[in-house]
């Protein structure tokens, strides 16, 4: 069984996928119930999960009869498909296409957590399954590969044919941390390491590998600029957020969400790589400015190549000013940074340059959107579109707010793009 796979907005086609023969078949009940909005009560339905598409354009929530689909600008719910026999904990889009994978989530019976659907809406059917005898933490996919997340293994399989490429071997990763790069000439996954606070990156066009001692205590998220060039990483404690080249594992940039533990929900890259975004449980979106660029590229523009690009970052305040663009602001600092090595290291730290205060403590995801806003999605169906001066920083303002689900439910797992 084949289906092509239909596109948009410029994506290249993965070609055909065969449907995949796994040792452990599970039976396929089709999503086949309504794809109307609004179709059913919201007050019966408790949101799941949320996670962005790969360009951020879109998101799609898991719920506990289906999932939906949502488009970010303008504001609008675009599909949906609700089941009689469950729900998911995991939806998985491939940018715009028909497309995603399906993880069972909730009271599912017939779709469990420990199976992964590939769905082809356009055909409404499952063109690929994968069953594991570990729970599914998480799924990405790429322009070429599906990338599964178990508890301590990852699993990386090529997407025209479902057959495997890689197995990479983690930490205990319950939080199911891995992303992608999802550039046309780059090819990059960042995944916890084997030793605590250490980050695995997979180059797989250049077949290198780069292990990044990142933090002292267990990593708690991550993300990739477009390109896997760059690397942002939080630990457990939540106070630090690094930026790191990929290339050769060295520190670019360090800032400071603050001087308290915070549980950091999710980490942003703007796509022109100029900032950066942090929530977290303490209730306040942080944008911090990066003085970090690939020298010489347009990060407008496709890369030319994939040799190994060349880092600027700034030692001194010297080096400092070429790299910030003329139209930006810098992170707030300590009047007493010009005595860094002798007071505490917080009083040298690189505060943030923008914030917003949710009203509603709940789990958010970031995303930067179109210019100089940023969009937040929580896990109690809400949605944000927020703008913040590029120049003066300060209070960020809102422009949009959306309840996307209003029932009054327990939210139970979030993930990031």
């Amino acid at each position: 069984m084949s289906s092509q796979v239909s596109t948009s907005r410029g994506l290249h086609p993965p070609g055909k996928i065969m449907t995949f023969e796994s040792p452990h078949r599970w039976p396929v009940s089709a999503p086949t119930s309504q794809t109307d909005a609004g179709g059913n009560d919201d007050q019966e339905v408790r949101l799941l999960s949320v996670s962005w598409n790969q360009d951020c354009g879109c998101f799609a929530a898991g719920t506990s009869n289906g999932f939906r689909i949502f488009n970010c600008d303008p504001f609008k719910e675009t599909f949906r498909r609700d089941l009689k026999s469950g729900g998911f904990g995991i939806v998985e889009m491939l940018f715009r296409c028909n497309i995603l994978a399906l993880v069972g989530g909730g009271s599912n019976v017939a779709y469990p957590s420990n199976k992964v659907m590939i769905w082809d809406d356009h055909k409404s059917r499952c063109i690929g399954e994968f069953a594991f005898r570990a729970d599914v933490r998480a799924v990405k996919l790429g322009k070429d590969n599906i990338v599964i997340v178990l508890e301590t293994k990852i699993y990386v399989y090529k997407l025209s044919d479902l057959k495997m490429l890689h197995q990479i071997d983690t930490q205990p990763n319950p939080r199911g941390l891995c992303c992608l790069s999802h550039h046309s000439n780059t090819s990059v996954l960042a995944c916890p390491g084997l030793r605590q606070g250490h980050v695995r990156v997979e180059h797989f066009g250049l077949n290198l590998t780069k292990m990044i001692a990142a933090h002292d205590s267990h990593i708690a998220c991550m993300a990739l600029t477009m390109d896997g060039l760059l690397l942002a990483t939080a630990s457990m404690k939540g106070t630090l957020i690094r930026i790191f080249n990929t290339m050769d594992g060295s520190l670019l940039q360090e800032v400071r969400r603050g001087l308290d533990k915070a549980e950091i929900y999710s980490i942003a890259l703007s796509p022109n790589v100029q900032w950066l975004a942090v929530s977290s449980d303490k209730g306040t979106v942080h944008i911090f400015s990066l003085k970090v660029r690939v020298a010489g590229e347009d990060s407008s523009q496709d890369l030319r190549t994939l040799e190994a690009p060349r880092m600027d970052h700034q030692n001194s305040s010297t080096s400092m000013d070429p790299l910030i663009q003329t139209n930006t602001g810098s992170n707030a600092s300590s009047s007493l940074s010009f005595m860094k090595g002798i007071l505490p290291r917080y009083f040298s730290s690189e505060w943030s340059f923008a914030q917003f205060h949710l009203p509603e403590v709940t789990r958010y995801i970031v995303a930067f959107g179109a210019q100089n806003t940023v969009m937040m999605v929580g896990l109690d169906g809400s949605f944000y579109r927020c703008i913040f001066d590029q120049v003066n920083g300060g209070q960020m303002s809102q422009k949009e707010y959306s309840r996307f689900l209003k029932a009054d439910y327990a939210p139970l797992r979030m993930l990031a793009a």
